[in-house]
């Protein structure tokens, strides 16, 4: 399905390259967000102007909040797996003993507050594919490290933490929450293409942990009125498993995407290492996740699983489902 962008669109973009001042750049953006029209085709388009927008609104707030501080570094985390899920959350919340236990990675884990002091990733293993999760510093109303506005503008979701061993556990999430809305950065419950392009909507699950302490439930039930929030919430311990096979399918349930098996014509089928793409992909929308080639080159494909019956032929805009196994021909 092609995006068939207006005249006025390519005229607004024109404007955009010729524009030297950060403001008018900004400006001509947004009327191409405007001016583009919404539906799945220019989802990919769409996508891309939100970030571009939200990248130029950071940059134009930094530049007017005067010179920045001496920063320890900057931090770019290489994409790996079917998406990046962060750790948003106060301190002691949780979030590095969680990333232990669902990752290989080692991160610093202590009772004292904000020994997370620079992103921690880690690969979690589940649903047959690789997850990468990232455990950022923590957000409090007077600390919050400026590199979080980059790393959750390349995120595909988010854990929102929350402490059930902590009295104050949900107005330090609450806190989070206004902090990163300060910083353009609003968490919800699925991503659509109605979110302000001015800001970066992350999906987004709460995680309340600590659920083996003996008060949980109460501060549990105080938590539901206190984060009045349309997000989901999972329940967990660390300590003890609760909830932790939950979690694991709730995180690959938010990254909104499907697993695709290929195979080569001529030979079996090889059940192994699916690849990934968003629910309601088109076989023309996946190719490229194969190889970029397929972009123009791809004719047809054969399908097994949501196809009538076992290596149906079908065409480009043929709707893939979870799990099919798709033979791709150029």
């Amino acid at each position: 399905m092609a995006v068939n962008l207006p005249p006025h669109y390519h005229e607004a973009d024109a404007r955009h390259k010729k524009a030297k001042a950060p403001e008018d750049k900004l400006a001509a953006l947004r009327e191409m967000w405007v001016l583009l029209p919404k539906h799945k085709a220019s989802e990919k388009v769409q996508m891309d102007l939100k970030c571009r927008i939200s990248e130029l609104v950071d940059t134009i707030e930094e530049a007017k909040s005067g010179p920045k501080k001496a920063a320890p570094g900057t931090y770019k985390i290489p994409k790996q797996g079917a998406g990046t899920v962060v750790f948003l959350g106060p301190p002691n919340s949780g979030k590095s003993t969680l990333l232990s236990k669902l990752t290989k990675a080692t991160p610093a884990i202590a009772p004292y507050p904000f020994t997370t002091r620079e992103p921690i990733p880690g690969i979690m293993d589940h649903a047959e594919v690789r997850i990468q999760l990232v455990d950022l510093p923590p957000i409090t109303p007077d600390h919050y490290e400026t590199f979080v506005t980059d790393l959750t503008r390349s995120a595909s979701a988010s854990l929102l933490f929350l402490d059930l061993a902590d009295d104050d556990g949900p107005a330090a999430t609450v806190s989070t929450v206004e902090r990163l809305r300060v910083a353009r950065r609003t968490l919800v419950k699925a991503a659509t293409g109605d979110d302000d392009p001015t800001t970066y909507a992350l999906p987004t699950l709460i995680v309340a942990t600590k659920a083996d302490d003996d008060a949980a439930d109460i501060r549990l039930e105080f938590a539901k009125d206190a984060l009045s929030y349309d997000l989901p919430m999972l329940v967990v311990s660390a300590e003890n498993g609760t909830g932790m096979d939950e979690l694991k399918q709730a995180i690959f349930d938010l990254l909104g995407v499907m697993r695709i098996y290929t195979k080569l014509p001529g030979k079996p089928v090889e059940l192994v290492s699916p690849f990934t793409c968003p629910i309601g992909s088109t076989v023309e929308e996946f190719a490229p996740t194969v190889h970029t080639d397929y972009e123009t080159t791809l004719k047809s494909a054969k399908v097994w699983g949501s196809g009538a019956f076992p290596g149906q032929a079908v065409g480009r805009d043929h709707i893939l489902k979870d799990k099919d196994v798709v033979e791709l021909h150029s």
